[in-house]
């Protein structure tokens, strides 16, 4: 039965909350000894319940850490500045990354203890925020239609119609192929008119 339960479990996301995608800077504080690590970095991605980022430390899983992000502006939310937020967190999990290039050879996921409701909040517009912002880039389709839309939008204009060349689509040829040959094919080459 428990064996069951296992294997029900490891095919579902863990986490209660949405996640996003957001670089964000920060700060993770392990323990108020004067030898405690002090970790700058930058997050990968967050939620309402946790962050993850890459750590220049290792950091014991279940260790008890500070960490200072700073939030950006929401568009639509009442204090349009960034916002410096500190909060307590447990150590989850800390990895070994495969290939670190960047003086970053953790994988650091730190889950929120003690998290106001406020702040709470304030995460889970930031996080939707940026979800839809991810949505947004992705309907927008590649890069360069991106960047000539955006264009277009600052200037207050359209992008250009793409010109049609002389040549006739392939289902027009095809159909007038058809109807030739439903009329008794062509002429063949070579015969006089007479």
């Amino acid at each position: 039965m428990a064996m069951k339960r296992l294997a029900e479990r490891k095919g579902r996301e863990r986490r209660g909350s949405e996640r996003a995608d957001a670089r964000l800077s920060m700060r993770v504080e392990a323990g108020a000894t004067a030898g405690a690590a002090r970790i700058v970095t930058e997050s990968q991605n967050i939620s309402a319940s946790g962050i993850y980022c890459h750590a220049s430390h290792y950091l014991a899983p279940l260790s008890k850490v500070q960490l200072t992000i700073i939030l950006p502006r929401v568009p639509g939310v009442p204090a349009n500045v960034q916002e410096l937020l500190k909060c307590d967190g447990i150590v989850v999990r800390c990895e070994q990354r495969a290939n670190d290039r960047n003086g970053t050879p953790y994988e650091l996921a730190c889950m929120f203890t003690g998290l106001e409701p406020g702040l709470r909040r304030r995460l889970e517009e930031f996080v939707t925020w940026r979800n839809l912002q991810a949505l947004r880039a992705a309907l927008a389709g590649t890069p360069a239609k991106r960047a000539t839309r955006a264009s277009s939008e600052r200037n207050g204009t359209r992008p250009a119609l793409k010109p049609v060349s002389g040549r006739k689509p392939a289902r027009a040829a095809a159909a007038k192929t058809s109807r030739t040959a439903a009329r008794g094919g062509a002429k063949p080459a070579g015969r006089a008119r007479g």
